[in-house]
């Protein structure tokens, strides 16, 4: 929704106050709450989208499955499962893998300054993608990522390859399990 505040953070991630959209992401911008989410299907490999061409910050440029902002009194999980079927038409369980804080900003337009929490699902189902939020979209294997995002890291949003690196490092075993051993 277009006014629906954003949730103001500090560093451990305790909410202070509710600001704009547009006001957490001007200049340097205001710490908030903020997820990013991975999805996986059974073959092992990644969701990713370009966002769309009516973003203002990294319009079309490609990151993780989807990445929003969740609502007051809404846990990350319940957020993340919430904008899946907003951005993509999906519905899967999210977990919970950790949070960090990144200060990102793009050219002289505004930044990225959140404390993010990562999750991941696991989906082999239909997409339907909202074209407000993405322009395309595709499942892609890890290695090849990997070694396109080394080739060309300037299509790739800050937070996703700082992400995708963490999760490949500390939570292999994590994505595994949900995509090997889950139902």
């Amino acid at each position: 929704m277009k006014n629906d505040k954003l949730l103001l953070v500090d560093e451990n991630d305790n909410v202070i106050g509710f600001e704009s959209k547009e006001k957490c992401h001007e200049g340097r911008g205001l710490l908030h709450r903020a997820f990013s989410a991975f999805i996986f299907n059974s073959k092992g490999q990644l969701l990713i989208h370009q966002r769309s061409k009516f973003k203002k910050l990294w319009p079309l440029y490609w990151s993780n499955s989807f990445c929003s902002h969740p609502r007051k009194g809404e846990t990350y999980e319940k957020a993340a499962e919430r904008r899946g079927k907003e951005e993509l038409g999906i519905e899967c369980k999210m977990k919970y893998l950790y949070k960090f804080q990144y200060y990102a900003p793009f050219k002289n337009i505004g930044c990225e300054n959140e404390l993010c929490a990562v999750l991941i699902g696991k989906y082999d189902g239909k997409i339907s993608p909202n074209p407000k939020e993405i322009a395309d979209w595709k499942f892609v294997d890890i290695d090849e990522l990997k070694k396109d995002i080394a080739k060309n890291p300037d299509k790739y949003t800050p937070w996703f390859k700082m992400e995708l690196k963490r999760l490949m490092k500390d939570f292999k075993k994590d994505i595994e399990n949900l995509i090997y051993y889950r139902a």
